[in-house]
């Protein structure tokens, strides 16, 4: 059973790195002019931008409860 949670947690940490990246990559693609565009709404790299944060941070969540299983687990045994 650890062997799976540490393989799941190594997982969650791989891709909270991934979105977190992928996150950044869009906020640096944000050109300048769409910067200071008009209040038309939230431009389409402004969306990427918030869904990969929001995976980030539900894939952080994951690494934190598989941690929080794995020390429960040893802390019973």
């Amino acid at each position: 059973m650890n062997t799976v949670l540490v393989i799941a947690l190594i997982l969650a940490m791989a891709a909270t790195l991934f979105a977190l990246i992928r996150g950044i990559i869009a906020f640096l693609q944000a050109s300048k002019e769409q910067l200071n565009a008009p209040d038309d709404g939230p431009s389409a790299s402004s969306l990427k931008q918030n869904k990969m944060m929001m995976n980030r941070i539900l894939f952080q969540a994951a690494a934190i409860i598989i941690v929080a299983i794995l020390l429960l687990m040893k802390g019973n045994g």
